[in-house]
């Protein structure tokens, strides 16, 4: 039977051994704000320490995954932002609180993890939905990392896509242009594991997470702690936290604010720069 908690932008469901965590701030297109974040990270915690939950999925309600960075409230949208400013007049300490940390902890999360995509993923929901160990999307589903193009930032905090894609061509088109990607697209580069119809969503991400759920759950965290050792030895948790560090620089750069600036004046999303 399906429990449900509440936690204000993000539901957390148990159902056996499967967990679900579904953003649920629709009217926000799932944005990351500051509070969806830490509501996402405290639903990682209830799975993380409950003995018998064996896969988690991370879902969204609404026409999409998650639209990235939230835009709509401004600097009230990241009170770490303001606290790190104050501190040390850099947004280093605040950047790397809520966007390098929360989001590390979907590659170092010592259970299974499937994100379960429809709709946009854009921007930052990228990385929540890349990171974890299997990534199903259905027909309608397109990628973008709109910020080169779009903010005249690097990439977000966490850059993923030299990791996903493993390939140094590949990567650099999709980050230099900004490209959107089709979910097929996405599937044949590798980002993702599956495309599916609309319609067949659900039942698909289910079949995975409950074939997943037979094994032990000391086995699946074993095998998870190898995959994800395996990659640190490569340098994704070091670049990870590099990129971060190099996204607090180009917040300097008048260069890239006058492409921020121009895009506050005119009313516009980094998506609609990134489309030309």
């Amino acid at each position: 039977m399906t429990e449900t908690q509440d936690l204000g932008k993000v539901l957390y469901e148990t159902d056996g051994p499967i967990g679900r965590i579904v953003l649920n701030w629709p009217e926000k297109a799932n944005s990351q704000s500051s509070e969806l974040v830490w509501q996402v990270d405290a639903a990682l915690d209830l799975a993380q320490h409950d003995t018998s939950i064996k896969v988690v999925i991370i879902k969204a309600n609404g026409k999409g995954f998650c639209a990235g960075h939230d835009m709509s409230g401004g600097p009230a949208s990241y009170p770490e932002f303001a606290r790190s400013v104050d501190a040390i007049d850099s947004n280093w300490i605040g950047s790397r609180d809520v966007f390098l940390w929360p989001t590390l902890r979907f590659y170092e999360f010592p259970k299974p993890m499937i994100a379960q995509v429809h709709g946009y993923c854009l921007g930052g929901g990228t990385y929540w939905a890349y990171l974890p160990d299997i990534t199903i999307a259905s027909d309608d589903a397109y990628f973008q990392m709109p910020l080169v193009q779009g903010l005249g930032f690097p990439g977000g905090e966490t850059m993923v896509e030299p990791w996903t894609f493993m390939n140094r061509k590949r990567a650099a088109e999709y980050l230099y242009t900004s490209r959107t990607l089709t979910a097929d697209e996405a599937e044949r580069y590798g980002l993702i594991n599956r495309v599916v119809p609309r319609d067949e969503l659900d039942d698909a991400v289910e079949t995975m997470a409950a074939v997943i759920a037979r094994a032990p759950l000391s086995t699946l965290m074993g095998t998870k702690s190898l995959l994800v050792r395996a990659w640190e030895q490569m340098g994704m948790r070091q670049h990870l936290q590099m990129s971060a560090d190099v996204m607090s620089i180009m917040e300097k750069t008048s260069d890239a604010r006058a492409l921020r600036e121009q895009l506050m004046s005119r009313g516009q999303k980094p998506r609609d720069l990134a489309d030309g």
